[in-house]
């Protein structure tokens, strides 16, 4: 795994846990997608890998999993949290709150990161799309 340090692509794609499970399991549409895409362009949420960690360690075949999933992760480079993060954090969801639209918790950190990197955000949440200028693509 890389940790976030360079810059950062100008269309840049930055994905979801559902995405990520999806490809994990091998699903065709997922990987195709995955495999056009240039590997600088591939960014995941600190966030969406401790959802993965998670997962992983409460399954059933913990090691197992973990081990495949830290395979996979190495082709990604990490995006942590940071205070320009935290603040777009705070407006996301207070914005969210104001029109009675709220996400999961950390949803909206992730939508947080996506748009202080302007990254499109790739999930199969459709309860982002309450997030103002958040470039999202559902797959």
């Amino acid at each position: 795994m890389v940790t976030a340090g360079g810059d950062i692509p100008a269309r840049g794609f930055l994905f979801d846990t559902n995405i990520l499970i999806a490809a994990l399991r091998g699903e065709e549409a997922v990987a195709q997608q995955l495999a056009e895409l240039p590997p600088e362009s591939l960014f995941v949420p600190a966030i969406t890998l401790g959802e993965l960690y998670f997962g992983a360690r409460k399954s059933a075949r913990s090691e197992e999993n973990l081990a495949r999933f830290e395979r996979f992760a190495a082709d990604f480079e990490i995006l942590p949290c940071n205070e320009a993060t935290a603040r777009l954090y705070a407006s996301v969801r207070n914005t969210l709150r104001r029109k009675g639209r709220p996400i999961p918790e950390n949803d909206i950190w992730i939508a947080a990161i996506a748009l202080r990197h302007d990254l499109i955000l790739v999930s199969r949440d459709s309860h982002f799309e309450h997030v103002e200028s958040l470039r999202l693509e559902h797959w």
